[in-house]
């Protein structure tokens, strides 16, 4: 699977986390950013989350008051690509105890770090929360113990 980018983004539009996986400029980035997050936000519960843009596929879900956003090949099975969306909210909600946009904010490198573990370049890496939570969790376990 190639995924492009992830974004979590607010109700209101803000963008909490962005991660690339190939390089685009950021006017680019921005520009592209905005009008997706507009045509995901403009969407109701009955319409499908996924749609064509330029030449990707952007797959969401929402999660409270998160819309977790990725763009992916046009030929990426989109059932796979929301799955993968509920393993990542799963295992942030491992980490944070429920996650929610505060932690996000708040602990912006930890959920990088998350992101890091489960995707590479693109691929999917690791879909076993234990395994994706296990340095960061032997980070905790160090930084206690050296408290």
């Amino acid at each position: 699977m190639t995924i492009k980018f992830v974004l979590l983004v607010n109700k209101q539009g803000q963008t909490r986390l962005s991660q690339y996986y190939e390089f685009t400029p950021i006017e680019e980035r921005v520009s592209t950013e905005a009008e997706i997050i507009r045509k995901c936000l403009s969407r109701n519960e009955t319409q499908c989350s996924f749609m064509d843009y330029k030449s990707f596929r952007v797959i969401y879900r929402r999660y409270a008051s998160l819309y977790f956003i990725l763009g992916v090949d046009s030929t990426e099975n989109e059932l796979a690509i929301l799955e993968f969306i509920h393993n990542i909210v799963e295992t942030f909600d491992r980490y944070f105890n429920n996650v929610c946009e505060l932690d996000i904010m708040f602990n912006l490198e930890k959920a990088h770090l998350i992101l890091d573990e489960m995707i590479m370049n693109g691929q999917i890496l690791e879909t076993n929360k234990t395994r994706a939570l296990a340095p960061l969790t032997v980070m905790d376990h160090a930084a206690a113990a050296g408290k």
